[in-house]
């Protein structure tokens, strides 16, 4: 038997699962936090793991920012 691809994600499920109850206004902005709070820490353990790999320093990432990184078409 060929298997169904689920058209939605493990995160998207349990969201909705979470979403099925009834909160408050201040239960929401609690969730909404939470959420921000975890996907800004794997933000920041990506760009740690980069800067780690790639052995920047202060130096590096003045170096980068004054640096135009965008090209024109």
């Amino acid at each position: 038997m060929q298997n169904i691809q689920q058209p939605l994600t493990n995160v998207q499920l349990e969201l909705l699962k979470t979403f099925s109850l009834e909160l408050s206004e201040e239960e929401l902005l609690q969730l909404r936090e939470l959420l921000a709070n975890f996907f800004a820490e794997k933000a920041i353990q990506a760009a740690n793991r980069t800067w780690d790999e790639k052995g920047w320093d202060d130096e590096k990432v003045n170096q980068l920012l004054h640096t135009k990184l965008r090209k024109r078409n």
